[in-house]
């Protein structure tokens, strides 16, 4: 638990360098405190000792005590043995201090500023023995100030290490993940507008050479019908390029939110292609009714309908159901189907597969929109093989 605590927050560690390092103090003081006592106190205190007077032939002729005084020498006290006692007194002894003789003594251990500026030194001390610990940790913020310096001064490419399992390395995580989002969202944006005005070009150019070929003259039928075609695809495209350009941004307002039943829509929309509904069976009706834009919805289940009628040889369905909770929409169609490399990127803008714009028109957006709107209620789209032959489109949206 500690141990998971001192991994994953950046606080706990430099809480605790900080601990680490007054206690250390503390325990040098107090170390200090109680030698410089003890020191005092032997030094003061009064230290008998036993003394023998000796005669001109080492003979004893008398015994005594001999008590050191602090400040004040040494005092004899010696009985002679013949009922006469002497006292004989030895003045202090000159210290040898940095001052020369009778300058102040120094313990050996003892700084010689007092013990003030040694609690000062062990200070130091700790203070350089602590700083490689917090200067690694503050030094990854510090690459990540850089990191993130470099990504605003433009390049979108920048990303800084994820070391550690703290907050700043959950703190880098979420950077380059936003990074990421970001520079997708660039990118998607330029090759919007890239391919927006590739595809732009195409119809006015037929537009513009339509009328250079009639001149003055009164357009037939046929040119009326395909600059009618040109306009209408315009239109299609530049309502398309919008729509996918408004759900690209959250912020955007896209329609108010309601209940809306998929029955319905479903139903209306297959009328309107000729294509068949399928309801599976035992599914309650309060089953496919989910919350959303229905504007919305209607443009994704649309969007399938016109894609199978496009590629499908004339055989579409569409399945609803509702399976672990959410609401299903399958539509069907007995096209070529779509090879499994590629299912991933036929929802990507202006992405066709290889001739399908030289056969069956289009211009790319269709299933790009679909997905985004998906993504918009929270479902998800996917592209399956239809048994049979063909391919299956799949929308899932929760209830």
């Amino acid at each position: 638990m500690l141990l998971n605590l001192y991994r994953r927050h950046l606080y706990v560690r430099i809480w605790l360098a900080v601990v680490a390092g007054v206690f250390i103090l503390t325990l040098t003081a107090n170390w200090i405190v109680r030698e410089a006592a003890e020191y005092e106190r032997e030094r003061l205190a009064p230290v008998p000792r036993d003394v023998v007077v000796l005669d001109d032939h080492d003979r004893p002729i008398g015994r005594g005590k001999a008590l050191r005084v602090p400040g004040q020498g040494l005092d004899f006290d010696v009985d002679l043995g013949d009922g006469r006692n002497i006292t004989l007194r030895v003045g202090p002894r000159p210290q040898m201090g940095p001052g020369g003789p009778g300058g102040p003594g120094l313990a050996p251990w003892r700084s010689p500023f007092g013990l003030g500026w040694m609690v000062a030194l062990i200070g130091v001390a700790v203070a350089l023995g602590v700083y490689p610990i917090v200067r690694r940790l503050t030094k990854r913020l510090e690459e990540l100030q850089r990191g993130v310096q470099r990504w605003g001064e433009g390049d979108l490419s920048m990303r800084v290490a994820q070391d550690g399992q703290d907050e700043v390395a959950d703190l880098s995580k979420r950077f380059n993940l936003a990074a990421a989002r970001i520079e997708e969202l660039v990118r998607s944006h330029k090759s919007l507008l890239a391919n927006a005005s590739h595809e732009l070009r195409s119809p006015l150019a037929r537009i513009r050479m339509g009328l250079e070929l009639m001149g003055g003259e009164r357009p037939s039928e046929a040119a009326r019908e395909e600059i009618s075609r040109n306009i209408a695809e315009l239109d299609q495209l530049i309502d398309e390029i919008l729509l996918a350009s408004r759900l690209d941004a959250k912020e955007a307002d896209m329609g108010t939110v309601e209940t809306v039943d998929l029955t319905g829509l479903a139903a209306e929309e297959c009328a309107r292609v000729d294509a068949d509904l399928e309801v599976s069976e035992g599914t309650h009706s309060d089953a496919l009714t989910v919350r959303g834009v229905p504007r919305l919805l209607r443009r994704a289940i649309r969007n399938l309908l016109e894609n199978a009628r496009r590629y499908g040889a004339g055989d579409t369905t569409v399945e609803l159901a509702s399976r672990g909770g959410a609401a299903e929409i399958r539509v069907n169609d007995r096209g070529p189907g779509v090879p499994a490399a590629l299912r991933e990127r036929i929802f990507e803008p202006f992405y066709r597969l290889p001739g399908a714009s030289e056969r069956h028109g289009g211009v790319g957006l269709g299933l790009a929109l679909v997905k985004s709107i998906t993504e918009r209620h929270g479902g998800s789209v996917r592209c399956e093989d239809r048994p049979g032959g063909g391919a299956s489109f799949v929308i899932t949206l929760p209830h």
